[in-house]
């Protein structure tokens, strides 16, 4: 009795915690016009327009993008710079939501939703129980494109980042890098050892690269030729502009229209979002992998254990031979 009545209490937890997780979904879904855009000088403004314009063109009204990665990265931050607004709370001095948060934003028809995520790491170890929250934020949402944010300051990559990549394929599949865009942030530094910029830029995101596809393990038939594209982002309010007031990185490139075109790029090289649905989530069931089966088990233990031992049987029948007193039986009933 008290075994039912405990498991009766968690069904309730778990319940309620979906409950919640769909009621904030629900409120994250809200759909504000993106006055935000408007904070961006006028050329960053006009060249948003134009890339987000494409994209309707190609019947593209939509553009769901997932936000994920350690900790810390800037991933709040990098959402808040391409809403142009301060979309999701950002502190230096506390710690990520435990839950993730959609800012959905419309402008001409077009709708622009970025999901932001919590951290994957806790302890050290990949987060299980905030990947699972994050599955369950999902269902039902079609990633269009995944923004895996870490930092260009971080100076060398451990299996920790291999099991972050492998931890998000898991739960996607690896098609979702097919969407992918890996983020760097902090990107106005002055590299070390005084190397040149675009060198450090190289060897940084080489070796990210290269944990990128060990983690999800792909190969090369499984990308695009042009592969994972790489982002440089600075989010700070340091950040260097040009002539035209727009944010720019080290080598001069404007930073935010540079982002969503590769962003556009990525939903147009004729890959498929990512369905999110029970099936994802869950994975699949055995019982069902089971059923596919049964057919061929069946046919199996017919042909090669039945069948044998029909064979056996009259095998035994036509080589065994009457008893004497069947033989007696049998000659004096004949005339």
């Amino acid at each position: 009795m008290w075994l039912q009545k405990l498991m009766n209490v968690a069904l309730l937890v778990e319940n309620d915690e979906i409950g919640l997780l769909c009621k904030e979904s629900m409120a994250s879904q809200l759909i504000r016009e993106w006055t935000g855009i408007q904070q961006f000088p006028p050329v960053t403004q006009t060249k948003l327009i134009e890339l987000l314009g494409k994209l309707k063109q190609e019947n593209v009204s939509t553009l769901t993008i997932l936000v994920m990665g350690k900790g810390g990265v800037g991933k709040s931050s990098t959402v808040n710079s391409i809403i142009g607004e301060r979309a999701v709370a950002v502190s230096a001095f506390q710690s990520e939501g435990p839950r993730p948060v959609m800012v959905s934003r419309s402008r001409a028809g077009f709708t622009l939703n970025i999901i932001d995520t919590p951290g994957l790491v806790e302890g050290g170890y990949v987060n299980d129980q905030a990947l699972e929250i994050i599955k369950r934020f999902l269902l039902n949402k079609t990633i269009d494109v995944l923004l895996y944010v870490d930092r260009l300051d971080a100076y060398r990559v451990d299996n920790l980042d291999r099991q972050v990549v492998k931890a998000i394929t898991d739960s996607f599949g690896k098609e979702i890098w097919q969407r992918g865009v890996v983020v760097l942030t902090h990107a106005q530094l002055s590299p070390p050892d005084g190397l040149n910029y675009e060198d450090f830029f190289s060897k940084r995101s080489e070796a990210l690269m290269k944990v990128v596809r060990s983690g999800a393990r792909l190969r090369k038939q499984d990308i695009q030729d042009s592969g994972i594209p790489v982002v440089l982002v600075e989010n700070s309010g340091r950040c260097h502009k040009n002539e035209s007031d727009e944010k720019i990185l080290p080598n001069g490139t404007a930073w935010i229209p540079n982002l969503v075109k590769t962003i556009t790029d990525a939903v147009s090289n004729g890959s498929k979002g990512i369905l999110v649905d029970k099936k994802l989530i869950e994975g699949p069931n055995p019982n069902e992998r089971g059923k596919l089966l049964i057919p061929f088990i069946l046919a199996f233990q017919y042909f090669f254990i039945v069948k044998r031992i029909q064979r056996a049987i009259k095998s035994d029948m036509a080589k065994e031979r009457k008893a004497p007193w069947e033989s007696r039986e049998a000659n004096r009933y004949e005339p």
